[in-house]
């Protein structure tokens, strides 16, 4: 396995070959890594953070990336996305984050071009393995994954960060609120409020990996090994909490936390 300098090398020699970047920032572990190396190898002017402000991200997230913004000096812009107003995103098929990915660079893409930049995201080798139609679609409109090109795995970026002294080395894993909802059921404002809720209780309540899972009036919850036997020990906090973002039943997921868990519903729809 590359050493962390290594990798940093490679990325900081593909950031300086892009020149000039705009990049897609959420706030995770692999965005903010990369937001933060190319800040420093290309400077603030030639490096401009933007995270796509909707129904779809975390509250949470959206102070997150304000404040990494501000800690590291990063030029950063918040820019609005409606991806619920296109039916074909809010109709949740297996190609929801296509259409999710086109809202982001459809606003996005003026950006880049005052800037002469070139959209990039952090996307990281383990990601190519999921099912990811977001990536196709900035690909076919040409952004770039830097830390693809660089060699980079997840693990390569939690330990490249956590030699750079980030704080956000051990972020748990992160993706859009409509990720919680099974594919097929329509996403809308009102579900994604009360996942997000749901989450944030839980958070408040010391669990930081997670996931609420939609399914009508009841919700799924996911986490680690360990926060599962706590939960069931503190399970009256954990029923109230899920309870008061409008879920009448909660149920625990015993297989625990996986990310992009719901993807095996469209596997399962291919073998047939």
């Amino acid at each position: 396995m590359p050493e962390p300098a290594v990798l940093l090398d490679a990325l900081r020699t593909r950031l300086v070959e892009l020149d000039r970047v705009v990049i897609a920032f959420s706030g995770g572990a692999d965005s903010a890594f990369l937001a933060w190396v190319a800040n420093d190898t290309l400077g603030p002017d030639r490096a401009l953070a933007v995270t796509a402000i909707s129904p779809s991200l975390a509250p949470e997230e959206e102070g997150e990336c304000r404040t990494l913004a501000d800690e590291w000096g990063l030029r950063w812009t918040p820019v609005f996305t409606d991806e619920l107003a296109n039916p074909a995103y809010s109709a949740n098929d297996g190609d929801r984050c296509f259409h999710c990915k086109t809202a982001l660079l459809d606003v996005t893409e003026p950006l880049a071009r005052a800037e002469g930049a070139t959209i990039v995201l952090g996307v990281n080798l383990d990601d190519l393995g999921d099912h990811r139609p977001g990536q196709r679609a900035a690909a076919e409109r040409g952004s770039a994954f830097p830390l693809v090109d660089a060699g980079f795995t997840k693990a390569d970026v939690r330990a490249a960060s956590h030699a750079l002294g980030l704080r956000t080395w051990d972020k748990p894993a992160a993706a859009c609120l409509s990720s919680r909802v099974p594919y097929g059921t329509p996403v809308t404002v009102a579900i994604l409020s009360n996942v997000a809720r749901a989450e944030s209780a839980l958070r408040r309540l010391g669990f930081r990996q997670l996931r609420v899972r939609h399914y009508g009036d009841t919700a799924r919850i996911e986490l680690e090994g360990d926060d599962l036997v706590r939960a069931v020990e503190q399970r009256h906090v954990v029923v109230a909490a899920v309870r008061s973002a409008g879920y009448a039943y909660v149920t625990l997921d015993l297989e625990g936390f996986r990310s992009g868990n719901l993807n095996g519903a469209l596997t399962m729809d291919e073998s047939k």
